[in-house]
């Protein structure tokens, strides 16, 4: 056979070939989409016996990740690493994994890879997105508010991604910026309880008293007794002056969540107004054990000094 002709016969061989793989990929993807991750991986499957390539093992990690297979989702990501370095998918995904093990250098190293190599501003935002809940989880606020931020300029909005950049706000007291984010949230998840809840506290923050207690109501008509919104609807209370109304939804919200350290700094300020030191204190002794909050520690120095709380 001339040399010419089995050239081109090999190269139709291969062509069907990579036809035939991404016919699979198609179908495991759309198997996936509608919820069915087993006969998809049953398919990616059939994709990597005829190709054992960066691209395939990727689409088989994935139904690995959609049945729990954490196992099997990080030996083929390996994979793919090792056949190509240069995957920033592949160091996304590893990233992804590091991140859920709580191996934050790790998360971090393979996510800025990830950032460096993908092509999509789209890819780039999902990648810097990772990295900032790398950062906030190592606590370096600043450097997660920067990639977060960069991640919505390129018109990217993730849930989870923007409910932790309004909890960064709040704690560097950018609470505008907060607000910003939570109303966002509203509009995009306009039933989730938590985004109106939050959004009350840092209107209540920005004295915005009215709007806060309207933005609280509405978290609690979709559950009357959860406890950090009416832990938040007392805060506001007390900001105005309203403190039988705010001692109300105190005790409330403490009865169903106990260990609330922002209900027991509420009830410590309304203690400390009926001149209730010694209860304030040992609420506040509770609240410094359970959470880092700055007006805790202020009420704390100030009030309960010479004060032995009691066990």
């Amino acid at each position: 056979m001339p040399v010419v002709l089995t050239a081109i016969l090999v190269a139709g061989t291969f062509t069907l070939r990579a036809q035939s793989v991404n016919v699979l990929l198609v179908r495991g993807d759309s198997l996936l989409d509608v919820g069915k991750p087993q006969k998809a991986l049953d398919v990616f499957d059939q994709a990597v016996k005829k190709e054992s390539t960066t691209n395939t093992l990727l689409s088989r990690a994935r139904a690995f990740e959609a049945l729990n297979r954490m196992d099997r989702f990080l030996l083929d990501v390996d994979k793919a690493l090792k056949l190509d370095s240069s995957s920033g998918e592949a160091h996304f995904q590893r990233a992804r994994y590091a991140l859920r093990a709580t191996d934050t250098p790790k998360a971090e190293y393979h996510v800025t890879k990830a950032i460096e190599l993908l092509k999509s501003e789209r890819a780039r935002a999902r990648a810097l997105n990772i990295r900032g809940e790398v950062r906030a989880e190592d606590r370096r606020n600043v450097d997660a508010i920067a990639d977060f931020e960069r991640a919505i300029e390129y018109g990217v909005e993730e849930v989870q991604p923007m409910r932790t950049l309004a909890r960064l706000y709040d704690g560097e007291q950018r609470h505008a910026d907060a607000l910003r984010v939570l109303e966002r949230l509203c509009d995009l998840e306009p039933s989730e309880l938590g985004h109106w809840s939050n959004r009350g506290y840092e209107l209540t923050m920005l004295e915005r008293y009215d709007d806060a207690l309207k933005a609280l109501e509405r978290a609690l008509m979709y559950d009357k007794d959860e406890p950090v919104a009416l832990s938040n609807r007392a805060y506001t209370y007390v900001r105005m002056g309203r403190n039988d109304e705010a001692w109300a939804d105190v005790e409330r919200s403490i009865k169903n969540f106990p260990s609330n350290a922002h209900a027991l700094r509420t009830r410590a300020i309304l203690r400390l107004r009926k001149g209730e030191r010694e209860k304030a204190c040992q609420d506040l002794s509770i609240a410094r054990a359970l959470a880092d909050i700055p007006e805790v520690d202020q009420l704390w120095l100030e009030q309960c000094g010479g004060v032995k709380p009691k066990r």
